[in-house]
């Protein structure tokens, strides 16, 4: 992995390694992790946004004491086995609004009629006067560029998610064309204690690319730091993990894993692990390699290890 995939894990180690609840760390990564989309894109014309530059490091003492009794936060998250990760990331940062006391409302429904679902607003937030709202996603989507085709459509369409139900073109789609004109349908209207001054999206995430591809950023809209790591086939596993690994489940897909050191494996086992996985399920896994720091393991790179038919069936879903 060359120095510039590992800058974010390092920066976030450097920066948080005091925290060891792994909900109050995903918690500090959403306030810190630079977006996936850049807010000063002309292209998005003003439609995705992010957080203060300062919330990160504001919100230092207060993460501290979390940390320190996370029970109220864990209680708020209720994480069971079925908790999705886009709701888990959500409910995380519902906590920080509502800590800053700007969450108006929080996965707000609207209907019309009994039966009939419009949509729902993610956040309903007060910026001085105004009523923002702000749709919220965390996406990991696998950059799958060998189809000839690539460089002459939608580029982001080449970005699929792991489970091929969405690529990053779609999603951008769903927020900008759908999602973020909620305000204005007659039934929600009815719901806002004032109209909708700004409505925007906030996005964040993690984007992977085979070893020796460039990102294309500025074609893209996509910031120039953004989390980024690798994919390869179990076949390649090899020549891209290190020799302390471990496979990170879907709720530690987003602060840089930092655990026991109990809980590392060797490239061996993994493998294994992963052929099992594998013959059963043909969910891509997340692995990361691992590296000792006094008394725990903190991820030095991450990736996706796909089944050997995923490039396929992601080029046809592109």
């Amino acid at each position: 992995m060359d120095a510039s995939a590992l800058f974010h894990q390092a920066q976030f180690h450097q920066r948080w390694s005091f925290l060891r609840d792994p909900q109050v760390r995903d918690l500090a990564w959403l306030l810190d992790a630079p977006d996936l989309l850049d807010a000063d894109a002309a292209r998005w014309e003003g439609k995705i946004t992010r957080l203060p530059d300062d919330a990160a490091a504001s919100a230092i003492p207060w993460l501290k004491q979390l940390d320190a009794d996370p029970s109220a936060l864990h209680a708020y998250l209720a994480i069971t086995r079925f908790t999705r990760l886009g709701r888990y990331a959500e409910n995380l940062l519902a906590w920080y609004f509502q800590h800053q006391q700007t969450l108006i409302a929080h996965g707000l429904q609207v209907r019309a009629g009994k039966d009939a679902t419009v949509g729902e607003f993610d956040f309903l937030l007060k910026q001085g006067d105004d009523l923002l709202h702000w749709e919220f996603a965390t996406k990991f989507y696998l950059l799958n560029s060998h189809d000839p085709a690539y460089a002459e459509v939608q580029q982001a369409d080449y970005f699929v998610g792991p489970n091929l139900a969405d690529t990053l073109g779609k999603k951008i789609r769903k927020i900008l064309d759908r999602q973020l004109l909620l305000g204005q349908h007659q039934a929600a209207q009815a719901l806002l204690p004032q109209p909708v001054a700004r409505a925007q999206a906030l996005i964040k995430g993690w984007l992977f690319y085979r070893h020796g591809e460039v990102p294309p950023v500025a074609s893209l809209g996509i910031t120039e730091g953004h989390c980024r790591g690798w994919w390869c086939t179990l076949e390649e596993l090899e020549s891209h993990v290190g020799e302390t690994v471990m496979q990170l489940p879907r709720l530690s897909w987003l602060a840089p894993a930092q655990r026991p050191v109990s809980e590392g494996m060797d490239k061996s086992r993994l493998r294994l692990s992963l052929q099992e996985h594998f013959a059963l399920d043909p969910m891509p896994v997340m692995v990361a390699t691992m590296e000792r720091c006094g008394d725990v393991l903190q991820e030095r790179d991450r990736g996706f290890v796909v089944p050997d038919d995923w490039q396929r069936k992601a080029e046809e879903r592109a």
